[in-house]
């Protein structure tokens, strides 16, 4: 690395190789990550199984905007005479409260009689019925205070008339017929049949709960969702979600058909109110109605009146023909006097004629007279005056002229009294057109009092007949847009969220306790943690972990892993002792560790025995004085002298302690004796360095089980007699931080030349492929599955 790369840069090789590891970690445990999930699956169907699915019910209803639709007929006739302008806005917030509120849902609850449930009892879970319930109960009265801790009451069906009602619990047992009040302890019931639903039913125990019907209305108004659909629209999504579908929908359906029904009583209510001030207008305007047309009646009859407008028209049609009348009289009567003074001026001459006389016979004798006077005058003509003919005509003259003057003196005198008559009558009909003003004025007002009248009246009933209408066919305020109904898959448990949740769970479940395990694990569990702690002393072996029934000594001609790996040790310490230099006579290898219980004996019998195969003389030594172990594999040596007393009587001799091993030929055993008070006083002895000098010209390994480090000194104070030390850490139960003590005791002189030996290993944590290795090198059968699965739960 250059001196320009960063001191914390690490190469992209090392971060993969150390997220293998950390991988490698939780992949080492696949077996309890294929039980996990297996065990979360299994409990997530064995849940979905047994849990009682919910479904989710959904109804859809419109709210009539009754402002387009024009109200109710009660506000519309109250608004056609002025009043309540404005009144039928619709809030829709409003509506959906209402659609919420506790008193709607309680009448709900008491229509379906919401605070009696009834169950199967299954095997594993119970079923609650619906429809399917072989009968009805309707509860008559019950007192809520005594329902509690009722538990369920158990009814079997007798036969077709009769059941029986039990509660185990309160030792209560009734028989009963189907349609007769049944008194409980909470209260009173009655049972009504529904065979033909329930018929499967009928043979088995049904379970009834028995609620308080304002805890069933709070359950299930927790549960109703009442939404808009769209901020613009008055369109209401009414849902809710219960194990029973048709439970659910029968609930939604009777809410929206009570919300109907208030809503009617409401708009008809406004109706009624409204027939009713209609009615009572209508008294008073029929009562007012009638006194003006009596008093219209009175008036005609007063002043003997029948129509005055006919009336007051013919008297003007009177006076037109009057004055016609009038005028005709005094025209003949001018046209008399001019005749008449003319007939006295004029002595024998022609009349006029045609001046449009009444009289026909006045007129005849004026045309006879001139006819006359014409005669005359044509025979004057032709004779004279004297002539008899002529004579005869004028004395006929004279006569006719005389009759003529006669009938115009009668005709003026005539004509004189009728105008006379006119004249009165004149003043007659002068006072009549006078008088009619005054009383078509005083009848006018009659009239428009009655027709005012009239008109209020016949709308007043007009109103009251639309009113009527409006109560007997009122619309409803909500329109179903869509009746309940049920989602098909339940929205609770939901399977594929639940599998899911078991698939993640089964694999977080191990993942976390392999983490927890480790975070909270401070012992050496493999090579690579040794490594990762201390550097300065090598690992020169791994002991794998005996499996159960495993047999703890190496025996001849083994291939079992146990044996390659002491094995491999046994190469590895000729690279020591050589870098260690050579030396006349055996080599002293010490076995130690930091505490007791790390295998220390274990190790020491299985290399000295991997030593002796290879035709090595071998000795094992007990040098642990305080707590001898030997005997654990070498039965009855603990009874033999050994090195205690060797250090002790002089006149001992290390043959006469030196006892043969069972184990092998080329193994010798000698054990520590008996236990002394100060074993280290006995180490510092000079004697000491002669029992290590002898024993090497003797063998050519000398294998010493020490006592513990840490907990005595006794391995420190002979530890210079040591070729090479064995360092036992065992796997598992060695703490990390008690690594560093055979360091620092190696630092500080204590200890020479240091391998360390992790004892106990794990087949997961065995380093370096040695567990692939040795089953192919030596041909051993490897563990089944089940097999290794099996190990895997001993271990745990």
């Amino acid at each position: 690395m250059s001196q320009n790369t960063p001191p914390n840069y690490r190469p992209p090789q090392e971060e993969e190789i150390d997220l293998r590891e950390e991988l490698t970690k939780y992949l080492r445990h696949w077996p309890w990550f294929v039980a996990g999930v297996l065990v979360c699956l299994l409990g997530a169907f064995l849940y979905l199984r047994y849990t009682t699915p919910v479904y989710n019910t959904v109804a859809t209803i419109i709210i009539k905007d009754e402002d387009k639709n024009g109200g109710s007929a009660g506000l519309e006739a109250f608004a056609d005479l002025g009043m309540f302008n404005g009144l039928g806005t619709n809030s829709i917030e409003n509506e959906i409260g209402i659609l919420k509120s506790r008193r709607l849902l309680n009448s709900v609850g008491q229509n379906l009689q919401l605070q009696v449930r009834y169950f199967e009892k299954g095997t594993v879970r119970t079923n609650e019925l619906y429809q399917d319930r072989p009968f009805n109960i309707q509860v008559l009265e019950y007192n809520e205070e005594k329902l509690e801790d009722l538990g369920f009451f158990e009814v079997n069906i007798l036969d077709a008339t009769s059941f029986e009602i039990s509660n185990p619990e309160l030792g209560f047992t009734k028989k009963a017929a189907f349609g007769n009040p049944v008194e409980l302890p909470f209260g009173g019931i009655i049972l009504t049949p529904k065979f033909e639903a329930g018929k499967e039913k009928i043979d088995k125990t049904i379970l009834v709960s028995f609620g308080s019907l304002e805890g069933a209305v709070d359950s299930y108004r927790s549960r109703l969702q009442v939404n808009l659909t769209d901020k613009n629209s008055t369109l209401i999504e009414l849902a809710l979600q219960d194990a029973v579908r048709r439970k659910a929908q029968d609930i939604l359906d009777r809410l929206i058909y009570e919300y109907n029904r208030e809503a009617i009583e409401d708009k008809n209510q406004v109706s009624l109110n409204t027939a009713e001030f209609i009615e009572e207008r209508l008294a008073i305007i029929s009562s007012e109605l009638d006194s003006v047309e009596t008093g219209k009646q009175e008036f005609k009859t007063e002043n003997r009146l029948t129509n005055i407008e006919a009336e007051s028209q013919l008297y003007i049609e009177n006076a037109s023909e009057f004055r016609k009348e009038q005028l005709e009289v005094e025209t003949q009567l001018e046209l008399a006097n001019t005749m008449i003074d003319y007939l006295r001026n004029d002595k024998d001459g022609l009349l006029p004629a045609n001046l449009g006389f009444s009289e026909a016979s006045l007129v005849s004798a004026i045309q006879a007279y001139n006819q006359m006077v014409l005669e005359r005058n044509r025979v004057l003509s032709g004779s004279t005056e004297l002539n008899p003919v002529v004579v005869n005509l004028n004395d006929q003259i004279a006569d006719m002229k005389a009759n003529v003057m006669q009938s115009l003196v009668n005709l003026r005198n005539s004509l004189q009294i009728s105008r006379k008559d006119l004249s009165a009558r004149e003043a007659s009909i002068n006072s009549q057109i006078a008088g009619v003003p005054s009383k078509e004025k005083q009848f006018r007002g009659i009239l428009r009092q009655q027709n005012i009248k009239e008109a209020l009246y016949l709308f007043l009933l007009q109103k009251r007949e639309e009113t009527n209408l409006s109560l007997a066919a009122t619309a409803p305020k909500a329109k179903i847009v869509d009746a309940a109904y049920s989602s098909k898959q339940p929205v609770s448990p939901k399977s594929k969220i639940i599998l899911l949740a078991a698939l993640i769970l089964g694999v977080l479940i191990p993942f976390l306790v392999i983490y927890i395990k480790n975070l909270m694990n401070n012992k050496v569990q493999s090579r690579a943690d040794m490594e990762n702690e201390v550097k300065q002393i090598p690992l020169v072996g791994e002991i794998p972990k005996l499996s159960r029934g495993q047999k703890e000594i190496i025996e001849n001609q083994d291939r079992s892993v146990l044996a390659e790996s002491f094995r491999i040790l046994h190469t590895n310490l000729q690279y020591l002792l050589v870098n260690a230099g050579a030396k006349p006579g055996g080599n002293t290898i010490f076995i130690t560790s930091t505490v007791k219980g790390e295998g220390k004996t274990f190790v020491a019998f299985n290399l000295a025995i991997t030593l002796a195969q290879a035709e090595k003389k071998v000795l094992i030594v007990g040098g642990d004085l305080r707590n001898p172990q030997l005997q654990r594999f070498e039965s009855g040596a603990k009874d033999h002298r050994g090195v205690s007393d060797y250090l002790v009587n002089t006149g001992l001799e290390l043959k006469e302690l030196i006892q043969s091993s069972k184990l092998h030929n080329n193994l010798d055993l000698l054990v520590s004796g008996s236990i002394p008070p100060n074993p280290s006083e006995l180490w510092r002895q000079e004697k000491t360095a002669t029992l290590f000098s002898k024993l090497e010209e003797m063998y050519d390994y000398i294998i010493v089980d020490t006592a513990p480090a840490m907990l005595v000194t006794d391995t420190f104070l002979i530890n210079k007699y040591a070729d090479l030390t064995l360092y036992l850490v065992r796997a598992g139960y060695t703490e990390k931080k008690l690594l560093n003590f055979a360091v620092e005791a190696k630092q500080q002189g204590k200890l020479g030349d240091v391998g360390y030996i992790l004892n106990d290993v794990e087949a997961a944590h065995f380093g370096y492929g040695n567990k692939y290795g040795y089953y192919y090198a030596y041909g051993e059968e490897q563990d089944s599955f089940w097999k290794k699965l099996k190990n895997r739960a001993a271990f745990w």
